[in-house]
């Protein structure tokens, strides 16, 4: 898809609106995790870099009510901004009206704002959620506080809001840029080049609760993967719809037979567990035991076992191209968490492949091995990788396109 990016449009003295992806976890006003934060700033310091004004928009969480409002605010966020950068951020406590108009006419070249989170657009409002279901008038209204629109937003880039394609829309309409950010781009670049034109051989990991999740993905990639490797609790809907024992472990009973066009389709592509890690219970302190591929009555299966793990580092061997969504077990639990971690050092070790994190849990298993530099991109959208996966095209990516 042609598209212009940050670097194909002027920014000298351009008051330049960037969408960004400050979707950070923020509890009693401190930074969880600042991963996001830290994958906008290339875009940013190149803005500022080349004497741009940086007005930046994000959205955080959902927000419902105005009692959502402090717990939800972006100040925390321009406060780690402004030490990432070595530079005040100046935040603006509302994102739209008087206020915020005037301090951005104030901006001097090389200066960046941050105005407050995107959704509290959802409340206090005749249209209803202005900002979710991408009220034009707010689109039109943001796009006019600006000369250029970059998103580098791809955590967003699956809907259509009104700071994405309101915005790129209405730029566009005025006969103003509208380019992807270098984040943006990287997505992309090796999304899109895992889905369209793969480096074999070409392995897909995936896990998760559901099999619903994942459908769209498995049957985009079982042409194009050379193996296709299934774990989490999608395992036993797969595993049930083989006629095998899976006790109480969570599946779907509506998706067996989709199951079972899947595997049929597949063939010797779709590699299941052999053995499973099963408990009586959720429990990290539940008693567990290594099992078969089939599951005694009242046990759960929630991890998977060592011959799979074996069995799934054989398949990974010589892997030029490796796309990995969603963890092998109950990641969250400490005593259910290593076939995940011992997939993710097998990814560490791949010499010369690809290799594709989506992001959620299969990302945080990088970075609690330490191995995330060892990957080639751990993607920040969790739900709009998967959508991009699946061959979709994404809204918040076709508004920035050439077409």
């Amino acid at each position: 898809m042609a598209k212009l990016t940050v670097q194909d449009v002027d920014v000298k003295d351009k008051k330049v609106l960037i969408r960004v992806d400050f979707n950070v976890p923020i509890k009693n006003g401190v930074i969880g995790n600042d991963n996001r934060i830290v994958a906008a700033l290339p875009t940013i310091k190149y803005v500022i870099e080349h004497g741009g004004k940086a007005i930046l928009l994000s959205h955080l969480g959902r927000v419902k009510s105005d009692a959502d409002k402090k717990e939800l605010s972006l100040r925390p966020v321009a406060e780690r901004l402004s030490e990432l950068l070595s530079k005040p951020v100046e935040f603006v406590p509302v994102n739209e009206g008087k206020e915020l108009e005037d301090a951005i006419n104030n901006m001097s070249d090389g200066q960046v704002i941050l105005m407050e989170n995107t959704r509290f657009q959802d409340i206090d409002n005749d249209f209803g959620k202005r900002e979710s279901k991408n009220d034009p008038k707010l689109g039109q209204y943001w796009a006019s506080l600006g000369d250029v629109y970059i998103n580098d937003a791809f955590g967003t880039a699956h809907r259509s809001h009104a700071s994405n394609v309101g915005i790129s829309t209405a730029m566009k309409a005025a006969g103003k840029p509208a380019a992807a950010g270098f984040l943006m781009e990287k997505e992309i670049k090796f999304l899109g080049n895992a889905v369209d034109n793969p480096v074999h051989p070409f392995v897909t990991i995936l896990g998760g609760a559901k099999v619903s999740d994942k459908i769209g993905v498995i049957d985009n990639l079982i042409p194009k993967s050379d193996y296709i490797l299934i774990g989490g609790g999608m395992a036993y809907t797969f595993l049930a719809a083989q006629g095998h024992k899976i006790g109480k472990s969570l599946f779907e009973a509506d998706k067996v037979d989709l199951a079972k066009e899947l595997l049929a389709k597949a063939g010797d592509k779709l590699i299941l567990p052999v053995d499973n890690v099963a408990a009586a219970e959720f429990s990290n302190d539940a008693k567990h035991e290594i099992v078969g591929q089939d599951i005694p009555d009242g046990e759960m299966g929630l991890d998977i076992g060592p011959k799979t793990i074996a069995l799934f580092e054989d398949k990974l061997k010589g892997a030029k191209t490796v796309v990995w969504n969603g963890p092998m077990g109950a990641f969250e639990m400490s005593n259910f968490a290593k076939g995940t971690l011992e997939i993710g050092k097998d990814l560490g070790k791949l010499e010369g492949a690809t290799t594709i994190i989506g992001g959620g849990d299969s990302a945080a298993a990088a970075q609690q091995l330490g191995i995330a530099d060892q990957i080639t991109h751990i993607s920040t959208g969790g739900g709009a990788s998967l959508e991009y996966l699946e061959g979709k095209e994404l809204p918040g990516i076709a508004s920035i396109s050439d077409k």
